[in-house]
């Protein structure tokens, strides 16, 4: 009877063993996890600062071509900036409702929060294709280079960050708001909250600043 005993005792020890390593691996994959999304939003931030100088470097270099005062309309970017900032406010609405499991605030706060980016990448395209139109596409200067690589590569994210959004609400319809889809979606949201603040500053430094040259 002892030696039974013993034998279960050493088997339960084992799987305390076993359970305590599976929870000490999830933890240690969250861990990576997060280090590793916040590796890659400073690298995007890192990346944007470098467009950022390479921009302010070729800002006069306009080969007798227009400049930002003649090409930038004010009206269109603001309402570019009040449609992207707007969109922050219902991605963070949305954050609420899946720390709340409210399925409904989610998905309605994240259906609006697609519609309101789409408008920006609309509007945002329909500035390059107008641009273009006019003979100041990005081969025309190295400022028209500089200006299409970083407003581009801004509106790549948010395409990007759209598609995220997407896959976002799909995981929620299909699994629920369980731990890891929780934590995505905070992810998902820090990257829209950076996207906004870089435009903030892009609206600011390329915008404003060219339209007052």
């Amino acid at each position: 009877m002892s030696s039974s005993h013993a034998i279960a005792k050493g088997r339960a020890h084992g799987a305390d063993l076993t359970a305590g390593g599976g929870h000490g691996h999830a933890e240690s994959k969250r861990i990576v996890v997060a280090y590793g999304f916040w590796i890659f939003l400073i690298s995007d931030i890192i990346m944007f600062a470098a467009f950022f100088a390479t921009y302010a470097v070729l800002t006069d270099s306009t080969a007798g071509g227009p400049s930002g005062k003649d090409l930038f309309g004010i009206g269109n970017v603001a309402f570019e900036t009040a449609l992207l900032l707007t969109s922050s406010l219902t991605c963070g609405l949305a954050g609420i409702g899946a720390q709340a499991n409210n399925k409904r605030l989610f998905y309605i706060s994240m259906a609006l929060t697609f519609l309101l980016g789409a408008g920006f990448v609309v509007l945002e395209l329909r500035e390059f294709a107008d641009m273009i139109e006019a003979g100041a596409g990005p081969s025309r200067s190295g400022f028209l280079s500089s200006f299409f690589a970083l407003i581009g590569c801004h509106g790549l994210h948010v395409t990007a960050g759209l598609l995220w959004l997407l896959t976002m609400m799909a995981q929620v319809f299909a699994k629920g708001f369980r731990d890891d889809i929780l934590r995505r979606m905070l992810c998902f949201s820090l990257f829209w909250h950076t996207l906004d603040i870089i435009w903030v500053a892009l609206f600011s430094l390329v915008y404003l600043v060219g339209v007052a040259q």
